[in-house]
This record gives C-alpha cells, sequence and structure tokens, in this order.
C-alpha cells in the first residue's frame, strides 16, 4: 500500500494555518487564541472523513480531537501538535505565508503549523484507502508555548486510553527525539523593613538581602549543576528571570520577589529541586545573618526520557527507513514539548517532525520537502503501529 500525499494539497493547508493568528494570550495579553484555527482543523479533519470534536478548556481556548477507526481491532496511536505559537514582535509579515525557494516563511511555521499539517496530510491519505486495523486519533491543543493547559486537559479528559502510544510532530529535522528536559519555575522572595532613607539604622533592605541569594543561584549553577548531565541532554541549569523589589528611591524596600527557571533532566524531582533552592536560601543566610525568606513552585513540568522498549520506537523507525532510506537518529533536546506530560499519563511519546529554523524569533521557516516526508512517515507509521508492526 502506498502513501499517496499531495504536496500541494498540505502546503495550501499550511499556508491557510499559517495565515490565522493563534498567538498564544496568556504570553501576550489580548491575543486571539486557538479558538479560530481551532474551528478550521475541526472542518478540515471532518473533510477528510475523521470523527471530529472541539472540547473548550476555558473561554476562547480549545483542543479539536478528530479519529480515524480502522477496520479491524488493533492498536490507537495518537498524534498530537499544539495550535498556539508565541506572539509577533519584530516580523516582517508574520502571517503572509511566504513561499520562497524550498521554504515557507512565518509565524508558527516550523513552531509547530507544519507539523499539524503533516498530521492532517498522513490521515487524509490513510483516509483515503481505509484504516486497516486500530485507531489514529488526531490531537490539536492549546497553550503549549506556556503552561500545557490544553494537553493537561486532554489526558484530564480522555485518560491512558485515548491511545497506545503518541507522537509529537514538533521539529526534529527528521530524527526522533527520545529525551529532553522538564522544567520548574519557582519564586524566591527575601523580606526586610521599610524605613526612610534616612534612617538607616532601622531600615532592613530586601534587595541586598536578595544580593546574597543571587551570589548563591550563580554558585549553584557555575559550580554544582555541571555535575549532573544527562548522554543526550547535557548538563542541568538555572538562571534568574524576573525581580522586583522597592517602592521609591526614599523608601528602604520591605520585600524583594526573584523568579527562577530550573531546567530538569530525567530522575529530578520536584521535592528534590525544592530542597536545592532551600538550600541556596540557606545559603544565603550564612553569608547575611538575618535574612528572612521563602521558597515557593510556581509551576513544573517533567523531562521526558523514552523507553527503548517502547513498541513506538521500531515502529517509527522503521517508517522513516521506508520512507527516507535511512534510519533517523535518536536525539534529545534542551528544550520542553507535551511528549512529557502524555508519557506521565501512561502513553509512551516519541517526537518526530520536519525541518526549519526561527522558533520564536523575527525570521521563522520551515523546509517544505521535509513537511511532505513527515507525512508520509506519519502514515506509514499509523499503518505500521495500529496493525500491531513494531
Amino acid at each position: 500500500m502506498t502513501n499517496h500525499v499531495v504536496p500541494d494539497r498540505m502546503l495550501d493547508l499550511l499556508c491557510r494555518l499559517v495565515a490565522t493568528d493563534s498567538i498564544n494570550p496568556s504570553l501576550v495579553p489580548g491575543a486571539r487564541g486557538e479558538q479560530e484555527l481551532g474551528a478550521l482543523l475541526l472542518d478540515e479533519c471532518r473533510a477528510a472523513g475523521l470523527e471530529a470534536t472541539l472540547d473548550e478548556i476555558m473561554p476562547g481556548r480549545v483542543n479539536v480531537v478528530a479519529r480515524l477507526r480502522g477496520r479491524a481491532p488493533g492498536r490507537r496511536l495518537l498524534l498530537n501538535g499544539h495550535l498556539d505559537t508565541v506572539g509577533v514582535e519584530g516580523m516582517r509579515a508574520p502571517f503572509a505565508a511566504e513561499v520562497r525557494d524550498d521554504r515557507l516563511y512565518g509565524r508558527g511555521t516550523h513552531d509547530m503549523k507544519a507539523g499539524l499539517a503533516a498530521m492532517v496530510e498522513a490521515a487524509r491519505t490513510i483516509a483515503d484507502d481505509g484504516l486497516p486495523a486500530g485507531e489514529l486519533v488526531l490531537a490539536f491543543v492549546a497553550d503549549e508555548e506556556h503552561a500545557s493547559l490544553g494537553s493537561a486537559d486532554l489526558v484530564r479528559r480522555y485518560g491512558s486510553g485515548l491511545a497506545d502510544a503518541a507522537i509529537i510532530t514538533e521539529p526534529t529535522a527528521l530524527d526522533i527525539r527520545v529525551a529532553h528536559k522538564g522544567f520548574v519555575w519557582a519564586r524566591i522572595e527575601t523580606f526586610g523593613r521599610a524605613a526612610h532613607g534616612s534612617l538607616h539604622a532601622l531600615g532592613d533592605d530586601a534587595i541586598v538581602r536578595m544580593g546574597h541569594v543571587l551570589a548563591a543561584l550563580d554558585r549553584l549553577e557555575r559550580d554544582m549543576l555541571p555535575r549532573q548531565t544527562h548522554p543526550l541532554l547535557g548538563r542541568a541549569s538555572i538562571h534568574a528571570s524576573t525581580i522586583k523589589g522597592g517602592t521609591d528611591l526614599s523608601t528602604y524596600p520591605d520585600r524583594c520577589v526573584l523568579e527562577v527557571e530550573r531546567r530538569t533532566l530525567p530522575g529530578e524531582s520536584d521535592e528534590a529541586i525544592q530542597g536545592e533552592l532551600e538550600v541556596l536560601l540557606n545559603e544565603a543566610r550564612a553569608c547575611s545573618p538575618g535574612l528572612t525568606g521563602r521558597v515557593d513552585l510556581l509551576l513544573s513540568r517533567p523531562p521526558l526520557e523514552v523507553s527503548p522498549d517502547a513498541p513506538i520506537l521500531p515502529a517509527l523507525t522503521e517508517a522513516v527507513r521506508a520512507v527516507r532510506g535511512q534510519p533517523p537518529l535518536l536525539v534529545g533536546s534542551p528544550a520542553w514539548t507535551d511528549a512529557a506530560l502524555l508519557t506521565a499519563a501512561g502513553i509512551p511519546t516519541v517526537i518526530f517532525g520536519p525541518a526549519g529554523a526561527g522558533a520564536h524569533t523575527a525570521e521563522e521557516w520551515v523546509e517544505i520537502p521535509s513537511v511532505v516526508t513527515c507525512a508520509e512517515v506519519l502514515a506509514d507509521v499509523a499503518r505500521r503501529f495500529c496493525a500491531g508492526a513494531g
């Protein structure tokens, strides 16, 4: 059975996806969000012969779930991609979907509307012939660029029974990503005592106190975290993200707030990171007697490490080999994806998508032939995996 991918049909869809503003309103207040793009994909999936539903996860924020059922029992494969993009500041024509040579330019081309178009085209290709066995599920989800509310809602709503395995179609240059870092967002506060700037004996400067915390954070980043490494992901890291304190020039600040991001490796837990930051605060106290403060974790997302025994790996590897004539590399990435949430919910997940560059930058593009290849591979692996091969 051949994969009848139609490149012009897929490129037309991709251009329409890019032309549809889906900037995440959690990143850019007042932005349009995913609803219009979700409605477009809902219609596309239904036109392709899939059963499709739209789930509102909060006002104006939506997921789309589409299904193609096979003619016989088999395994379920989920293809997952996010609808939202980051903002467009500094871009010349973010929604123009401009084709130059073999590249398509615009916001979301690389991250990751090309992956969405490849998902639809793969499903349309399979629907033309019929899926011999099992079930192919497509999930187009909200909010991956901020807090992953879409995939979190997906696994809450449907559970691990949604699929036996999943592929996230984030860009990977047609290699298979089997590991990535997680992250923890945390807030560290130091407390002082407000007083008029002329009354130094009464004031306690919370910002100066925070300076000792920053020095301890620098020691952690330079001296300790380089020792924590992973063969595909490199070292763990931490950085200061935002800092706020003080009210005016003539008042001792009574509070300073530092927000940090800690990038985590497989095996690191939230409890361990909380403890690490408490130690950091204690080091600051040792250098600044009388320092008072606290540590709070704001949001965490787990790292990803795919088991080498996961059946999706040989199925996807063989599909890449069949389409490209060569095996893919198994790679890691420092950037987080929704794959970790799906894996944590009991759905073994890998990441595979097209090639390009410029995610989150003023010039973003995707390599069009790689999107065609991606769709061909997705169609091939769906047939293999759902039928029980691999």
